[in-house]
């Protein structure tokens, strides 16, 4: 799963580039991009089920557009806000396996398909009853170029149209199979990293075209190491130290027979 990622988008121009935007398309990112930071809080640490607003890239009259959409896709047929709120926590990550077939991502999936620039995620070891949280990010430090759905759901309340975002997922990867170990769930996942030349693919393809890129990346070279606590008193919040590594002794010892 992918609930826990850092996003500070210093290097959304960089990103852009990367994903081939002409002179023209980078000159209106940055506008808008003027526009739009204001309300995107720097992640050196969030939480999906804060639902805060992630930076994305989609399209827009064929041209690479940059929006913001709040972690917690809703689908434009939800009726009111208390079943926003509830469906918006389920949303956070939508498994690639099934996104053309969901009720709650199948319209996303054919018509909103979107690129999320990601500085890294954590995902959370268990051993001996414990769990320990590991950073993972590209060995050479750019941005991991990740899939994601995003969908427009007017609140009736407030007659404002909202954009919310969710991150594909895949089966992991070898680390993530050292890392992603939770004995509840079936195996490994990743969020859907996508190589610089898939990305136009993914945003613009066909459905075959997306479906045969809902692999895991085995290409990119990325790093983990295990971080702070994430949660309770230990917690030292949502700085850049959040990310260094640190030092558990517990993962030196050997498994106990239930690991």
């Amino acid at each position: 799963m992918c609930y826990e990622a850092a996003q500070l988008a210093f290097r959304i121009y960089k990103d852009a580039k990367r994903l081939g935007a002409s002179s023209e398309e980078l000159e209106t990112l940055k506008n808008k991009w003027e526009i739009l930071k204001g309300e995107h809080v720097g992640m050196f640490h969030g939480h999906g089920f804060q639902h805060p607003k992630l930076a994305l890239f989609d399209l827009h009259n064929n041209e690479l557009n940059i929006e913001l959409g709040r972690w917690g896709l809703v689908p434009h047929w939800v009726k009111d806000t208390e079943q926003a709120k509830q469906i918006r926590s389920k949303t956070l990550n939508a498994r690639g396996e099934s996104i053309f077939e969901k009720p709650s991502f199948r319209d996303a999936a054919k018509k909103g398909r979107c690129l999320i620039p990601l500085d890294g995620f954590f995902e959370h070891h268990h051993k001996n009853g414990r769990t320990f949280p590991y950073f993972i990010q590209r060995k050479d430090r750019e941005s991991l170029l990740v899939g994601g759905l995003k969908s427009s759901w007017l609140d009736p309340i407030k007659e404002q149209v909202m954009c919310t975002a969710t991150i594909v997922t895949t089966p992991g990867n070898e680390l993530l199979s050292r890392i992603h170990n939770n004995p509840r769930l079936e195996g490994p996942r990743m969020p859907l990293v996508l190589e610089s030349e898939d990305a136009e693919q993914w945003i613009k393809g066909s459905e075959k075209e997306a479906r045969e890129l809902l692999k895991p990346n085995i290409t990119q070279q990325l790093e983990a190491h295990p971080v702070r606590p994430l949660r309770g008193k230990d917690y030292i919040g949502n700085c850049k130290e959040v990310q260094d590594e640190y030092a558990y002794p517990e993962l030196n010892e050997a498994p106990t027979l239930f690991d």
